[in-house]
């Protein structure tokens, strides 16, 4: 395995069951003059030299692997400009690799994104659709985004889909620290960013009306939000004063996971609540893991509700009434001594996994 991290997180690398592991920091910073020029560079050409130097650094150790030494080679997305795809471009590796997306590219086609077509974007989406038709495959997480990438890059090469795993091994979960233990019977929570098209904001005052018309929800039930993101101090600000609310700072994800896992009766998923989300959620197959009840906030057109389906533990986004009564019907459920649920079916198994990589390898 290649690691190319941007980062000094520690990723506890020791926890994964391969057998070699070589790794690399890639220093995201782009030289002075390298930024002066691109100045009136990519003004004149559309292309940003900025971008050219940062894909650069992945390149130089991609360019080193022989793909002859294996049989099959994945290279998976990273970050918005999914750099590792790009950098594989012209070199021998990428007609025998699967190539995998993490999310939409370009990032102006993500829901709810705010950018604006520009040359740049133009440019980057050529670039990357020489990428795409040299590959030896392609695929993504969700089953929607891959059948929008097919159509995006007008190619007649199938986009797989090879959902998100979680495996419980990978992770030092045991080592949490900062966890917040549960002061209610039924405590709701939600772990992520606010960003993008992710409206929060009917879920909170659908929770809010329970609770004021209902006595015993307000005794019985707390409401647990570790936000992070854009728009997270706006809600802050507008909710931090509300009955049963508790805001608090984010974990890391260890701690994050045990919080979830054993503090937690009732999971919140919230999607971009855009005309659709094609994305599926990186935390999904851990939630299903937990194998606890959830409540996803999802458009009409949503991988997750594809998933889950339309009963108990999906609303729509943005029908406040809706929300109150899928999360007044979980309460009631908790309170009822039901805590375990599986939403996600067996759609995260290893049987699944398993039959999506060999059709992806299958010749």
């Amino acid at each position: 395995m290649l690691y190319l991290r941007n980062h000094h997180n520690d990723d506890k690398l020791h926890l994964l069951p391969i057998d070699h592991l070589e790794q690399h920091y890639i220093d995201p910073k782009i030289p002075a003059s390298t930024k002066f020029i691109n100045r009136f560079y990519w003004r004149v050409t559309g292309i940003s030299l900025n971008k050219e130097k940062h894909v650069g650094k992945y390149r130089k150790h991609i360019q080193k692997i022989d793909p002859e030494q294996y049989d099959h080679i994945f290279i998976r997305s990273s970050g918005l400009e999914h750099e590792t795809i790009l950098a594989a471009a012209g070199l021998p590796i990428l007609k025998k690799a699967v190539i995998n997306f993490h999310d939409a590219f370009p990032v102006f086609w993500d829901t709810g994104s705010k950018l604006v077509l520009d040359n740049l974007t133009l440019q980057g989406l050529k670039k990357m659709w020489k990428v795409v038709i040299t590959a030896k495959k392609c695929m993504s997480p969700s089953k929607m985004l891959s059948e929008d990438l097919q159509h995006l890059f007008g190619t007649n090469k199938a986009f797989y889909t090879l959902p998100h795993q979680f495996e419980s091994s990978a992770f030092d979960i045991k080592s949490a620290i900062g966890v917040r233990a549960k002061k209610k019977q039924v405590t709701i929570s939600y772990h992520g960013a606010l960003q993008f098209a992710r409206n929060i904001n009917f879920l909170l005052d659908a929770y809010l009306e329970l609770i004021n018309e209902n006595p015993l929800y307000k005794e019985k039930t707390e409401f647990v939000l570790r936000v992070k993101g854009a728009h997270s101090t706006g809600v802050i600000n507008k909710y931090q004063d509300s009955p049963n609310l508790i805001f608090l700072g984010g974990l890391n994800f260890e701690s994050s996971a045990f919080e979830q896992a054993n503090e937690t009766d009732i999971l919140i998923i919230l999607e971009n609540c855009a005309p659709h989300s094609n994305i599926l959620v990186g935390k999904a197959p851990f939630l299903s893991f937990l194998k606890k009840p959830i409540l996803s906030l999802s458009p009409g057109r949503s991988e997750v509700r594809r998933i889950v389906g339309t009963g108990d533990f999906v609303a729509s986004c943005n029908d406040q009434h809706e929300i109150k009564l899928k999360l007044s019907f979980l309460i009631d459920r908790i309170l009822g001594g039901e805590t375990e649920a599986e939403p996600f079916s067996d759609y995260f198994s290893d049987e699944n996994f398993k039959k999506s990589i060999l059709n992806i390898l299958k010749d």
